[in-house]
């Protein structure tokens, strides 16, 4: 089962959707430099393949904080999807659970986090710290109870990077915003807090009683803080180059972050991976999982449930079948001298 080009994705995407809604998907903050090297990294990175060994039967079944998975193809968390489809993150839920893709819901989601879990195989909660702290215990303790197995910490968000294609301030209306806050709330206090610090990690693992994984960590001396502050796992990440641009590409950060916590904690991994080979880089790199994001959104706003669980499945395709061309018949095979580093391929 090949993997549709992004290219072709993204395109069929645009055609589909209104300007505005698709700029606010697909943009970058800045000039985009950020978003454009998160994809053209993984492609400096050269693969270093096994011979003679016995890949007639390829696994890719990951443990991820305890749980088996049957691919290390992960959902990233995005924000108000039923802009892109009606049916909006409880789509993708349903996309992700056939795949057998562990998703992430975002404190942004535009469908009630209950409904979305309803429909959701293996999930965890993306959390924002808000500037009414109230407002965070009461979604974290919601997630908690509708069944999810952990929470994301996004930590490179103090403030929203600017994106000039963010062209209309009214694209988001409350009744979006605001569908999993309730009546006459404050949305000044539902953004974004700037004061968040390492010992929100412990607040959020008490209040919700679930692990917390911090997403967004770029450096290797942030990974350590965050595993000696109670984190379970990092997650390598830029936001999709949506916040400082400029910011390091994630497969260039991947194997610093990797080499800083070594298996005190679980590492992740999400910007640019389109193919399984770059899952398959990605995971020689350091990563016990990776997530995607814009791929799965343009298969949404494209083809609703179907195509989400499509795409997904095509992914963890290629991924076997690049595992099988490198020699390696497992995950737990994939190790750092399966590939170059970010900077020998280029």
């Amino acid at each position: 089962m090949s993997v549709r080009p992004y290219a072709e994705l993204q395109d069929r995407a645009r055609q589909a959707l209104d300007p505005a809604v698709f700029d606010f998907f697909a943009g970058g903050s800045g000039d985009e430099s950020t978003l454009a090297a998160n994809t053209a990294a993984w492609r400096h990175i050269a693969l270093r393949p096994h011979v003679l060994r016995d890949v007639s039967s390829v696994d890719t079944r990951v443990r991820v904080l305890g749980h088996e998975l049957p691919t290390p193809v992960c959902v990233a968390p995005m924000g108000y999807q039923v802009l892109a489809h009606p049916g909006g993150e409880v789509a993708v839920a349903r996309g992700a659970r056939r795949a057998g893709a562990l998703l992430t819901v975002s404190s942004r989601s535009s469908r009630r986090i209950e409904e979305v879990a309803a429909e959701a195989g293996p999930w965890w909660f993306q959390a924002y710290v808000l500037r009414d702290r109230g407002l965070t215990r009461e979604l974290v303790r919601r997630a908690a109870a509708a069944g999810a197995s952990a929470l994301a910490l996004t930590g490179d968000t103090p403030y929203l990077g600017r994106r000039r294609r963010d062209r209309d301030p009214a694209l988001v209306p409350d009744e979006v915003f605001g569908v999993n806050f309730g009546a006459g709330f404050d949305r000044a206090l539902a953004e974004q807090a700037a004061d968040v610090t390492y010992d929100d990690i412990a607040w959020l693992a008490e209040i919700s009683g679930l692990p917390v994984v911090v997403k967004g960590v770029l450096r290797g001396d942030d990974a350590r803080d965050c595993a000696a502050a109670g984190a379970a796992g990092v997650w390598v990440s830029n936001h999709g180059g949506r916040q400082l641009d400029g910011a390091v590409a994630t497969a260039t950060a991947l194997p610093e972050v990797a080499d800083a916590v070594g298996d005190d904690v679980e590492v992740y991994a999400d910007g640019g991976i389109r193919t399984g080979t770059d899952v398959l880089r990605a995971l020689a790199l350091g990563a016990r999982a990776v997530f995607v994001g814009r791929p799965v959104l343009w298969c949404l706003a494209t083809g609703g449930e179907d195509a989400v669980a499509d795409h997904l499945a095509s992914l963890a395709d290629d991924l076997a079948h690049t595992m099988g061309l490198a020699g390696v018949p497992t995950t737990a095979a994939i190790d750092r001298s399966l590939c170059t580093s970010p900077t020998e391929g280029t």
